[in-house]
């Protein structure tokens, strides 16, 4: 879901009550204008060619205009006062949540992916995750924003408003998701050629399955006993895969693409774009370009069987 009209924690209430005083303000004069003009014309003087138009009016004192005129005016202005108020108490609404024991989370943009890393907690080790986040519900989220080439927009509507990511300019930003559930983010600043399609997920866990999701992407990718599977590590390991990925518990430590310890367990591919089944996931290695064009990786010429071996080896980084 992604929609700044069903929020899931009180920052997005708080806008989406701020957008329904607006919009109920701005309807209300839009009604009254119409109904100013349309009065208007019914008062007009009717001419035909046989009767001139009355214009000896046209300079004469009209009081009851000149009061109508300036009440109008007078409501306008206690009208936008009243909304810029408005703005500024929920402004100061937003800065106001308590972050104590927040969790902590960088996310740095790309073009055009999101790097995920999730900082120590409570002692327990740092890890690194691509497109998707994960967040405990009922508990305060402190985003460190960081913009590796362009300048990005983290924005997840449901939870909150948009904040900026300038290069060489770092960033913050809070939120709490009150409802359990997956709520779609959006990079909402044009950054190029392949804009529209840089996404991520916000999964929002009860406190105990997030938990028990945190162990699992600490722990490095699982050794396979499954001889194809092995044969696909190999494959990762001596192709270009390992120069741009990391898989933790292997060689690969490359930091130029996102980190695919636990691949398998995200729900898309290339930020959004791709479902991730092996078709997808097939395609994504042999031809990134035509399916998300402008992508920096490269497309990567495997034998058939070396590719069946690979994507059977990262369908085990689970």
């Amino acid at each position: 879901m992604q929609s700044a009209l069903f929020p899931a924690g009180v920052q997005a209430s708080r806008i989406l009550d701020l957008w329904h005083l607006t919009l109920g303000v701005c309807c209300a004069v839009f009604v009254a204008i119409l109904l100013a003009c349309f009065f208007a014309m019914l008062r007009a003087p009717r001419a035909t060619r046989a009767t001139p138009p009355e214009t000896s009016g046209a300079h004469a004192s009209q009081p009851g205009l000149r009061l109508s005129v300036i009440l109008a005016t007078s409501i306008s202005v206690i009208l936008l006062f009243g909304l810029i108020l408005a703005d500024v108490l929920t402004d100061r609404a937003l800065s106001r949540l308590p972050v104590d024991k927040a969790l902590h989370i960088e996310v740095t943009g790309y073009q055009w992916w999101w790097q995920a890393r999730y900082l120590s907690d409570d002692g327990a080790p740092a890890f690194t995750l691509a497109n998707e986040l994960h967040v405990p519900v009922g508990r305060p989220v402190v985003v460190a924003l960081k913009a590796a080439d362009v300048i990005h927009t983290f924005w997840v509507p449901n939870l909150h408003g948009k904040k900026d990511m300038i290069p060489g300019r770092d960033a913050t930003i809070e939120f709490r998701a009150d409802k359990p559930g997956v709520y779609r983010g959006q990079c909402a600043e044009f950054c190029g050629y392949e804009h529209a399609l840089m996404a991520f997920l916000v999964t929002a866990d009860p406190p105990a399955q997030y938990e028990a999701w945190a162990a699992r992407q600490r722990l490095p990718a699982v050794d396979t006993l499954d001889t194809v599977a092995a044969r696909g590590r190999e494959v990762f390991l001596t192709q270009d895969c390992a120069r741009c990925h990391s898989v933790r518990g292997t060689p690969a430590q490359g930091n130029i693409g996102p980190d695919l310890t636990h691949v398998a367990s995200r729900q898309f591919l290339a930020a959004g774009t791709l479902a991730n089944n092996r078709g997808n996931l097939a395609g994504w290695i042999v031809d990134p370009r035509t399916l998300k064009p402008g992508t920096a990786m490269p497309s990567t010429r495997l034998r058939p069987e070396d590719l069946q071996a690979l994507l059977t080896w990262m369908e085990t980084l689970k």
